[in-house]
């Protein structure tokens, strides 16, 4: 399938996933969808169509490899719906290794109520404390969505990796970004520490929101603006993520979850190739 060929044993690979929008179908336009979803026991939560059999597919990849393969999920809702996500996650039988969650409680209590909203410098913390605490080498893929802000964390923290954003420009950005000024010395001392430890292979933001593709074309072709999960399992086939044979799965997922027909199925793919995801030769295999 023209797969991406790598020699020797393949690095451990790190799989960070943001929550809401990404994995879970969740609401919280209003105050009262907020309250709706903060009181969701697991077996009332809704999972984005496929998601579910991409994260199982990459698991098994990994395992025939012989690879180590780490998925944490990030979130920047608060702690207090933990127990109903993990249930969630038991229910779909999704392996994952942690989950980290926003105190939102705590900023309120401490005033800091402008920090609520603000996600960039909580992810890109929270990207680097775990990069400092993963295997040096690791190849990292990274999961969001086009709701809030994950394009520009992961964006930002993937060149922080690679050694394109030095200390100076980090504090302009994240200042210029609306960060808690008090948090940017912490976040570019773990930068500093960070660099060079690994690097990001691809970014897959979930069109959640629908917006353009080529609203992403700032952040260049590691970023992967996906309209659904089979176009992200098409991609993560090709690079060597998932086993060519596992599309079926992910396939099905959209007809029982989503309602996808196969012309549906075929029009997503078609769109994949015309946007350059993947080449005309791999997608009709």
């Amino acid at each position: 399938m023209g797969l991406r060929r790598r020699r020797g044993p393949l690095p451990p690979l790190l799989c960070r996933w943001d929550l809401d929008k990404t994995y879970l179908r969740s609401e919280f336009a209003t105050l009262r969808q907020l309250i709706r979803t903060a009181r969701e026991r697991g077996a009332d939560k809704v999972e984005v169509p496929g998601v579910p059999a991409v994260m199982k597919a990459m698991r098994r990849a990994a395992d025939a490899q012989g690879r180590d393969l780490r998925a944490y999920f990030i979130s920047a809702s608060p702690p207090q719906i933990g127990q109903a996500v993990r249930d969630k996650l038991t229910l779909d039988g999704v392996p994952y290794d942690g989950i980290t969650f926003k105190d939102q409680l705590e900023l309120i209590k401490r005033g800091k109520l402008k920090n609520l909203r603000e996600h960039v410098g909580y992810k890109l913390g929270e990207l680097l404390r775990g990069r400092l605490e993963a295997t040096p080498g690791a190849i990292e893929l990274l999961f969001g969505d086009d709701w809030e802000s994950d394009p520009l964390s992961y964006s930002l923290y993937a060149d922080v990796l690679a050694g394109q954003v030095d200390g100076e420009r980090l504090a302009r950005l994240l200042g210029r970004i609306g960060v808690d000024p008090p948090a940017i010395p912490h976040l570019i001392a773990l930068a500093e520490r960070a660099r060079g430890t690994g690097s990001v292979d691809r970014i897959f933001i979930n069109l959640e929101r629908r917006t353009p593709p080529r609203a992403f074309h700032v952040y260049g072709p590691r970023l992967v603006p996906a309209f659904d999960y089979l176009q992200t399992a098409v991609v993560l086939a090709v690079d060597g993520y998932v086993a060519p044979a596992d599309l079926t799965h992910v396939a099905q997922a959209l007809i029982e979850r989503a309602g996808f027909t196969p012309r549906r199925l075929a029009n997503s793919l078609a769109d994949a190739v015309r946007r350059g995801l993947v080449a005309t030769e791999a997608a009709e295999q």
